[in-house]
């Protein structure tokens, strides 16, 4: 244990040299570091550079209808070309049924179907004369799958055509795309982009001036209506070039465009045989031009007119350059942030990182002197891996990531608490230093393992459930514990080992000889386990009431809708304002002020009707800003379909329920069930109580708030293993003494990890509420609450329980083991 061979302790050290290179770039500017040393770097979330964050949703019933009219027309022409009479062919949501005048002519369409058809994609059933055609579920989900792949593809060329830098385009979940464009503080642009399908079709006028057999009436982009022939001359799908031009004959705007061969072939032999006939061009259901056919085009381009501006030239251009979507894509969840408000976010992320950093590294110093130094030494190699690591992954760091990566700080603290505290013990027990730090090691590994497993496997189903920045979140406090894991146990060891074989010390090097708790404390706490389980059960049933009434006040992740924080130049006129926005028909619509009053908040109701009615509602809301306020800066959007709003919160719920069965079962099996029981209702009881603490407070109940709990479920459970492991030592020790008596011995024991535990998170969470910013000060108070709550319950509430369900188990089990000579 006090020794370290040559090569583990190069090694050791090499680790460290790589974190430190591998963080470096992070923290330097572009082209700082030679090209051939590593370039990784951790990317900024859009919450602090500033950006948009769009997901859209295929439409699946648009799929599945879109396929049902293929087969329908597939099935007419099969049994057309087969020369079968049917009768009734319609369609259904998922198939199309016809009837056949006979059982033999029925028994022959049956055949003449199943030859023209995949038995994969279609499923054919028969009823008498009736037959129905039906399209399976792994068929339908297999044409989804494409169409949302097809559509990454297209939304991709449409992007990149607008000039967007390094935007993130990925499919989330069957049917949704993630869409963030970093930089981007006015999305406007790219929703209208995204939100039209561009199918373009071209066709001749009718003769006619009423919709006819083979002919439909469609509106006109300039207003009116045109009644066009359904047949398509030529498809959308043959252009090879679209660009905005000027017309030298008017000076307005048009759009060339260049078809390929075929397509070319095809315009001018419909060019040429309609000499003298106006030629309709379709874009999304709207004719937007319908020029008479003056000559043949040969040439394979043409030219689109239509009262174009300049942007929307090229928005034209832009879309059919891309080509067409193969579905509709509606915008279910949109959030942007402001460039301002990103650069703010920087600056009250990184104060609070360092305020909360010098305040623990301080806290160390002095409570420990030089082991405190050799911690924090430590601390910052384990920062240095965290942020390495995530370099490497290239992850996001937002917000919530910034919080998980303080906190990790303050976690990491706890392993080298566990240590430095063991080892006083040892001391105190009168080994020598070399032998104490030995000990102390050994015996703090399996707590320091425990404890931080139960973390690992919060923050993994986090991770499993969670979406965006509270998905970097899991991954930030996951990839610090393991660095803590490995800075705690083996450079810590490895600094104490060195100074040690150096020094041969008689004495420990320990500051702050008058402490603030006793080195051994005798609090007789079980005497209060009524009183405190009593409190505990009504303020936990209290926390329930408030959960009914008056409620959670739900944020927009939670119950849909939108929230807006936007800047004025002068002091907003909120009854004016007020009174415009509810003229919209939206709703009723909150308005307060935010910070300054320059600086406010509009909140507005979830749309009824389906997503797109949510972002009609944004884009109303943004255009009567501009009326009101011209000078308005919309700093941040947040705005959340129903469909969004529900899988939110659903997945929250699982997260806290797999989190809570998963830290059961793991305790169960390294303690005993009384300890797993134990640990997790006192758990539950401090997430009732973290429940109601939201709700008479009445802050935002959403996705950061979701990310609070689990942490402070973590720590919580954190906090129990450390008692509940003295526990299981002390019951192999004192095999004899009592159980209510060990108990209250094992929390006295560890009285000291506890509070400095606490006192360090507390520490590193404080500057968080202070200079965090309006984003982050409600999670943080919600983490101050938690870590006081979490340290009481270990004590009023996690050991009670223990005694009342091992006063006669535990003991009978272990009665007839040897006790431990250490």
């Amino acid at each position: 244990m006090l020794y370290f061979s040559p090569l583990k302790r190069w090694a050791i050290i090499l680790v460290c040299l790589l974190g430190v290179l591998f963080s470096a770039p992070s923290f330097l500017p572009h082209g700082f570091l030679p090209s051939w040393l590593p370039q990784h770097r951790v990317t900024l979330g859009l919450d602090l550079q500033g950006g948009s964050h769009l997901m859209l949703a295929v439409d699946r019933t648009t799929v599945a209808r879109e396929r049902v009219s293929v087969l329908q027309e597939d099935v007419r022409g099969t049994l057309r070309g087969a020369s079968q009479r049917y009768a009734d062919l319609t369609t259904t949501d998922r198939g199309v049924t016809f009837t056949s005048p006979a059982p033999t002519e029925a028994e022959a369409a049956l055949r003449s179907l199943t030859k023209g058809t995949d038995a994969a994609a279609v499923q054919l059933k028969r009823d008498g004369e009736r037959l129905t055609l039906t399209i399976p579920e792994t068929a339908l989900n297999a044409l989804l799958d494409g169409a949302v792949k097809q559509s990454i593809e297209i939304v991709r060329r449409r992007i990149d055509e607008t000039g967007v830098m390094e935007p993130i385009i990925a499919q989330q979940g069957p049917d949704r795309i993630v869409v963030q464009l970093p930089g981007l503080s006015d999305p406007g642009r790219i929703k209208r982009l995204l939100g039209q399908t561009a199918k373009m079709t071209f066709h001749l006028v009718s003769p006619d001036s009423q919709p006819g057999p083979g002919s439909q009436m469609l509106p006109m982009v300039e207003g009116g209506q045109i009644v066009i022939m359904k047949k398509v001359e030529v498809d959308g799908s043959h252009l090879t070039d679209a660009r905005p031009g000027m017309d030298q004959r008017t000076g307005q705007w048009v759009v060339n465009f260049t078809f390929d061969s075929q397509g070319g072939r095809r315009f001018a032999e419909t060019t040429t045989a309609a000499v003298g006939r106006p030629f309709a061009i379709v874009l999304d259901g709207k004719v937007i031009s319908a020029p008479v056919i003056r000559e043949p085009i040969t040439g394979g381009r043409g030219q689109i007119s239509g009262n174009f501006t300049a942007t929307s030239a090229n928005d034209l251009s832009v879309l059919l350059r891309a080509g067409a979507l193969p579905v509709p894509l509606q915008v279910v969840e949109e959030r942007t942030v402001g460039p301002d408000l990103g650069a703010d976010s920087i600056r009250a992320g990184i104060m609070s990182i360092l305020i909360g950093l010098v305040l623990v590294v301080g806290y160390m110093a002095l409570t420990y002197g030089l082991f405190g130094l050799f911690a924090n030494v430590a601390l910052i190699f384990n920062l240095a891996l965290t942020i390495g690591a995530l370099s490497l992954l290239q992850a996001t760091l937002t917000l919530p990531g910034i919080a998980g990566l303080l906190l990790s700080v303050g976690m990491a603290v706890d392993a080298n608490i566990l240590i430095n505290e063991r080892i006083r013990e040892e001391i105190r027990k009168g080994q020598a230093v070399g032998p104490a730090m030995e000990a102390g090691f050994r015996r703090a590994f399996t707590t320091i393992t425990d404890a931080n497993v139960t973390t690992l496997i919060k923050m993994a189903i986090l991770y499993a459930i969670g979406t965006g920045s509270v998905r970097g979140f899991a991954v930030t406090i996951s990839l610090g514990i393991l660095a803590s894991m490995f800075t705690a146990v083996t450079v810590t060891r490895l600094m104490m080992v060195t100074w040690y074989r150096r020094t041969r010390p008689k004495t420990l090097p320990m500051a702050l000889r008058k402490r603030l708790i006793p080195d051994e404390p005798a609090v007789p706490f079980m005497r209060g386990r009524v009183v405190g389980l009593a409190m505990s059960v009504l303020l936990s049933t209290a926390s329930l009431v408030l959960f009914f009434t008056p409620g959670l006040n739900y944020g927009v992740d939670f119950a849909g809708g939108t929230v807006m924080e936007i800047r004025t130049e002068r002091p907003a006129e909120f009854g004016p304002l007020r009174e415009s926005l509810e003229g919209l028909g939206i709703g009723p619509v909150q308005i307060q002020e935010f910070g300054s009053p320059q600086d406010v908040l509009i909140r507005f109701q979830r749309q009824p009707g389906s997503d797109a009615a949510q972002a009609e509602a944004v884009q109303k809301v943004q255009a009567t800003l501009q009326q009101i306020h011209p000078d308005t800066v919309v700093r941040k959007v947040d705005s959340v379909g129903a469909s969004v709003s529900d899988e939110l919160f659903q997945g929250g719920m699982i997260a806290l329920g797999l989190a809570a069965v998963a830290m059961l079962f793991y305790i169960w099996v390294r303690f005993e069930w009384q300890f797993g029981v134990g640990a997790v209702v006192t758990m539950l009881l401090d997430v009732t109580k973290t429940v109601g603490f939201f709700a008479i407070t009445g802050m935002q109940f959403n996705l950061t708030a979701i990310a609070a709990i689990l942490t402070i479920m973590g720590y919580s459970i954190n906090d129990k293993v450390v008692v509940y492991d003295r526990v299981r030592e002390n019951l192999r020790r004192y095999r004899k003494m009592p159980l209510r008596d060990l108990i209250d011995k094992s929390i006295n024991e560890t009285m000291s990890r506890t509070i400095g535990t606490s006192l360090a998170l507390f520490l590193a969470t404080v500057p968080l509420a202070l200079f965090g910013g309006e984003a982050l000060r409600e999670f943080a108070l919600v983490l101050l609450f938690g870590v006081v709550l979490a340290t009481s319950s270990s004590i009023f509430i996690a050991a009670p329980i223990l005694l009342f369900l091992g006063e006669h188990r535990l003991r009978g089990r272990r009665s007839g083991e040897d006790e431990d000579p250490s």
